[in-house]
């Protein structure tokens, strides 16, 4: 561990963004994290992650504190389940790869999501009907100020859909070290109904999925779909599907009679984002190198040297775009800061 200075972070953030942080340390264990931040008050510290969920718009001037922590361990197994905990600097999908080998599942709709372990209970990250809510068992953390350590089970985490106690009351308080999970070892739930998975398994003539199927499946329509943060700069989805009543269905509707749907209860519903983007004219879209995805609406991309703000400015432009066309106030996935 060494504290280095005037260090760019575009290496750091899935959007390739080339701002700079005035300190950077990475730990690699809890007894560095915990050096740290005796070290520093919390308030001096700007914690980063797997850098999937951020739009970074400016150069930071606190310390940066990059969560490396490393390390997968089996808890407890039994001859239906798995209690796996992963640290917080694991990556994401390379843990899901890692459960998948072993037949552990759960986690398959889940995979070729970016950004790493830590961070996937503060999004309640989710994909083609699974959340992060479904499989944590808890999440162990440390409180920023005062260093006491803290377990927060899913109960406990106020987990709402791409939402959590950690984005609203505890914003900022505590750092996730690991996140545990309870996972099927056979006689798997499979979700196959949510998004083009069934459809892709028929493509390839598959009849019985396994959960290594699924993930492939998965994969495969991510892929198609969206840009791979290595080839293109972006943070997947960066705005929120909205949620609306069904009287603001119904009433969209008269206008818009194809609108996609998603009940989610009686009193409800969820819209697809990316089409409400893409019947305002702006899939594919670019200003200078900061565009919408050609392919994915949902998605915002850097083609090379679009600053921070420059994505920030497009975003704003869809956001105006949707109210006006729709009335409906798109709100960020991606943390801006």
């Amino acid at each position: 561990m060494k504290l280095e200075k005037d260090i760019s972070l575009k290496p750091y953030n899935t959007f390739g963004v080339d701002v700079k942080a005035h300190q950077f340390i990475s730990v690699r264990n809890e007894e560095e994290l915990e050096g740290i931040l005796k070290r520093f008050y919390a308030s001096e510290l700007f914690v980063l992650g797997g850098g999937s969920n951020m739009l970074l718009t400016q150069n930071i001037s606190k310390t940066v504190l990059h969560i490396n922590l490393k390390g997968i361990e089996v808890l407890e197994e039994t001859g239906n389940y798995v209690i796996v905990k992963a640290a917080a600097g694991e990556n994401w999908h390379e843990f899901v790869l890692f459960c998948l080998e072993n037949n552990y599942g759960g986690l398959e709709n889940l995979s070729l999501i970016p950004g790493n372990v830590g961070t996937s209970p503060i999004q309640n990250i989710g994909a083609y009907g699974v959340e992060l809510k479904d499989v944590m068992e808890y999440c162990e953390t440390i409180n920023r100020q005062t260093l006491s350590k803290k377990t927060f089970y899913t109960k406990d985490c106020q987990f709402g859909y791409r939402d959590s106690i950690f984005k609203s009351k505890f914003k900022n308080q505590f750092i996730i070290t690991s996140v545990t999970f309870k996972l099927s070892k056979n006689q798997h739930k499979l979700h196959l109904d949510y998004g083009s998975i069934q459809k892709e398994l028929e493509a390839n003539s598959i009849d019985s999925p396994t959960i290594q199927d699924v993930s492939k499946a998965v994969i495969s329509i991510r892929e198609s779909k969206l840009p791979n943060p290595k080839d293109i700069g972006n943070s997947g989805s960066f705005f929120k599907n909205p949620v609306v009543s069904h009287s603001v269905l119904e009433t969209l509707q008269n206008d818009f009679p194809n609108l996609p749907y998603y009940k989610i209860d009686d009193n409800s519903v969820k819209l697809p984002a990316g089409w409400l983007i893409e019947r305002t004219g702006l899939k594919g879209y670019r200003d200078g190198d900061a565009g919408v995805h050609k392919q994915q609406a949902l998605v915002l991309v850097n083609y090379g040297k679009a600053s921070g703000k420059d994505i920030k400015d497009l975003a704003e432009h869809i956001r105006k775009a949707v109210k006006a066309k729709f009335n409906i106030e798109l709100e960020t996935e991606v943390n801006i800061f």
